[in-house]
């Protein structure tokens, strides 16, 4: 592998948990304005409405990404992986914390 690819590598890595908390964010909050749209907070799964299990989903499958990054980045970079790994700890706290209000708060009126 060239510098270069090596450079890239750890770019990719060190984006990869704000990629992810970002693709989260958007995939969250659309699907949080289309289910007020459709109706979806006023239909019940259980003791979450349809609208907030999707979002409950959503959310724990963007926390989970984030966890499971953390190995892989590690054996990806070795010894240069310690920035990138907190670029990945970085898309998990914004993750946890940013998209927690969803799923607590109702946004539909």
């Amino acid at each position: 592998m060239t510098n270069n690819d090596d450079g890239v590598r750890w770019l990719a890595w060190l984006i990869a948990g704000p990629t992810v908390w970002a693709a989260t964010f958007t995939a969250a909050y659309g699907l949080n304005g289309l289910g007020c749209q459709l109706g979806w907070s006023a239909v019940d799964l259980g003791p979450l409405s349809v609208q907030t299990a999707l979002v409950l989903a959503i959310w724990l499958a963007g926390i989970v990404t984030c966890i499971a990054l953390l190995g892989p980045v590690h054996r990806s970079l070795r010894e240069q992986a310690a920035i990138p790994r907190i670029g990945v700890w970085i898309g998990l706290v914004a993750t946890v914390f940013t998209l927690a209000p969803v799923l607590v708060a109702t946004s539909c009126y």
